[in-house]
């Protein structure tokens, strides 16, 4: 299935929680925000990932779709359940959604500093579980799990991952930071999309 050109939305994703509802009226793909929801028929929604989570969701009953850029810093903040939240406002319902979490970097390739873990640990104690220990203080973080679960908490019906490490697998996905222990000049950007 093709989709028009002037059907295809899409945002200046900035690493937060929020989230721009869509429909036929012009739409500016400079507007800052991190996940886009629509009840339009033909109309695309798309967000650009390099080791971070995109995640397409779908309520097909309602028709209504979503599409969020969840790294850790989004998936944080909220933006999986205000994504959720917004599909509700648009007569979704939370138990109704199916969310898919695509190709994002892996536990084994996501090493990250004791900040990060301290961050996480101080605002939920639980969240100690989507951590393994790495090298000296470092540690490996899950962000597909921790995307999953915040998925789940917002009472989606059924949500799981493609299970594709972006930083593993050079020949099909781009990472930024696989580019970054490379020293390569930039990166590329992987595009998901959903249409109603």
């Amino acid at each position: 299935m093709t989709v028009a050109p002037d059907a295809l939305r899409s945002l200046y994703q900035v690493h937060s929680a929020d989230v721009v509802p869509v429909d036929h009226l012009p739409h500016d793909p400079r507007q800052k925000a991190d996940a886009l929801v629509t009840a339009t028929p033909g109309v695309a929604l798309a967000v650009l990932t390099a080791d971070c989570q995109p995640v397409l969701f779908a309520d097909p009953e309602a028709g209504v779709i979503g599409a969020a850029h969840a790294g850790w810093k989004g998936a944080f903040a909220g933006i999986l359940e205000a994504t959720v939240d917004a599909m509700v406002a648009l007569g979704a319902q939370a138990n109704k959604i199916s969310a898919v979490i695509g190709p994002s970097i892996s536990q084994r390739a996501y090493e990250v500093g004791p900040e990060m873990f301290e961050t996480f640990y101080d605002a939920d104690p639980y969240n100690a579980r989507f951590f393994v220990n790495g090298n000296g203080d470092r540690y490996h973080f899950d962000l597909p799990a921790y995307g999953l679960h915040r998925l789940r908490a917002a009472g989606v019906s059924h949500a799981e991952w493609t299970r594709h490490c972006t930083y593993s697998d050079p020949d099909r996905f781009y990472s930024y930071r696989r580019t970054v222990h490379q020293k390569e000049a930039d990166y590329g950007r992987l595009m998901s999309a959903i249409r109603l």
